[in-house]
């Protein structure tokens, strides 16, 4: 066996990933804590550390200790051990970096660093003239990193570069699941809107101190098992959640006097984020088996928490309570099915970190298409406003005012994440036929939730899903935990019958 190989092959990963970690600190400083003037020399800083890492990871040397460890065969006799596993994922990241030209990965890393800085100044100024030119020279540099990385002749340059987020992920495969699912949630949301009754919306009308909103909804981080002496939560323009090592995992939040439930469901997901992060085993950081197996099961962990246990009734008899104790008089006159309603209202609306479960799926859809145009060049950058404007009232009827709560709305097209948006839907079909089969094996999960006992849930996603880190893919992983391949249907039926109740549809 060529262990001396494989333990070098090891070494060097875990440096590259050690300098990837410090790279990813200063992105989330760049997000949370840095001075505007700090903007310049930061972009060079991100551009120094991504020219080191890819020198690390495409060295000639990991190429080689790469092929020789895969001709012993009874090192990768089991394609599930760990070091058939590591090698497997070191070998596909290592293909596709060895693709990109130093040069070029320095770019990106620098251009990113300032449109996001740029982004936030146009989405603060609602005027998206302000980062046109900011879009197109990312449009520009990834259109050339997707040339580099190559796709087949029934592909396009947005699977190149989804490839890097969900393994296998192809824009004909996401559109032949977006359509029907689409379709059947139209027609879901058409429903609802002409049921017979309409939930409460007794929640809309809160407006609680910031200072207070602050305070509390680390409490539930905390109920939920996010380790705050290995994380921390602080606000951003745009929630996230960036993790370093599991001992050291950042998630963020934002805040407004009047979106209080919002500000708690950002922070349950961010924190389903961390919770991930922080599952991932210790003794493999630095190796694709102490890594998480892909952005669409990331997804999976954050949507779980957000909707499967924020937004379910047992939930609630718990954590009405804990926000009485924090406010007070303000939300003393709440019931639980006020709040449980409220929590599952149906409402077409602008903004995608703030929409109902029902509508979710098709701002990810408008995205999806949106991106998937100007990658190919079917559509300018310069038309971006004008043709998010149309589908979105096309889709959930509604009219845009503003580019602000129009396409400047998301952080991900300034930081380059082209082919990352359809992980989102992706997660919401892997979170919904997780939790069946965690329902399944606990029957009594939901009362567990009433008692504000949410221990269960996190173990049982510690074993069956966090500790493998990258052994498996992620459509693999999937069907071992559950039994099935990935399908939509659990999704469906968590929709219709948690929502067709409320509306009497």
């Amino acid at each position: 066996m060529t262990t001396d190989a494989y333990d070098e092959l090891i070494k060097r990963w875990k440096d590259a990933t050690l300098l990837a970690s410090s790279a990813s600190l200063l992105s989330w400083d760049q997000q949370t804590m840095m001075p505007p003037g700090g903007i310049e020399h930061r972009s060079r800083q991100m551009a120094q550390l991504a020219g080191l890492i890819h020198e690390r990871v495409t060295h000639p040397r990991v190429g080689e200790l790469l092929a020789e460890c895969e001709s012993d065969s009874e090192l990768t006799a089991d394609p599930h051990s760990d070091a058939a596993a590591n090698v497997r994922e070191i070998r596909r990241e290592y293909d596709r970096d060895t693709k990109l030209p130093a040069e070029l990965v320095e770019e990106m890393a620098q251009t990113t660093s300032l449109a996001e800085h740029e982004w936030a100044e146009a989405r603060a100024k609602s005027d998206f003239s302000l980062f046109r030119p900011w879009l197109e020279k990312n449009l520009e540099l990834f259109r050339r990193a997707a040339e580099c990385y190559g796709w087949g002749p029934d592909e396009e340059p947005w699977d190149a570069l989804a490839e890097g987020y969900e393994p296998g992920m192809r824009a004909r495969s996401v559109e032949a699941v977006f359509t029907p699912l689409r379709d059947d949630l139209q027609d879901l949301v058409s429903d609802l809107m002409s049921g017979s009754r309409k939930p409460s919306t007794a929640i809309a009308a809160l407006s609680l101190p910031i200072d207070a909103q602050t305070a509390f909804v680390p409490k539930i981080a905390e109920a939920m098992g996010f380790d705050f002496s290995r994380g921390r939560i602080d606000p951003s323009v745009h929630p996230f959640c960036s993790g370093s090592h599991p001992g050291d995992v950042r998630i963020t939040t934002r805040y407004a006097e009047d979106k209080f439930f919002d500000a708690l469901g950002s922070t349950m997901h961010e924190a389903g984020h961390g919770l991930y992060e922080q599952g991932l085993p210790p003794e493999n950081n630095g190796t694709p088996l102490g890594s998480a197996v892909s952005l669409g099961m990331h997804e999976s962990q954050s949507r779980m928490w957000e909707n499967f246990v924020g937004r379910s009734r047992p939930f609630w008899q718990w954590c009405l309570a804990e926000v009485n104790k924090a406010f007070g008089d303000a939300t003393s006159h709440l019931t639980v099915d006020e709040v449980y309603e409220g929590m599952n209202t149906v409402r077409p609306d602008l903004i995608r970190v703030e929409a109902d479960e029902a509508t979710y799926n098709l701002h990810i859809m408008v995205r999806f298409e949106l991106e998937r145009a100007l990658m190919s060049g079917d559509l300018d950058a310069a038309d971006l406003p004008h043709e998010w404007n149309r589908r979105y009232k096309e889709y959930l009827g509604i009219d845009v005012p503003d580019d602000a709560r129009g396409c400047l709305q998301d952080v991900h097209w300034s930081a380059g994440l082209f082919g990352y948006f359809p992980t989102y839907t992706l997660g919401n079909l892997y979170a919904a036929q997780l939790f069946e089969k965690a329902l399944e094996d606990m029957p009594d999960l939901y009362a567990s939730f009433e008692r504000g006992d949410f221990s269960p849930l996190k173990a049982w996603l510690n074993t069956n899903l966090h500790a493998h880190g990258s052994r498996y893919l992620p459509a693999e992983l999937c069907e071992r935990i559950t039994g099935k391949p990935l399908e939509p249907e659990p999704l469906l039926r968590h929709l219709n019958t948690q929502l067709r109740p409320l509306y009497g549809a």
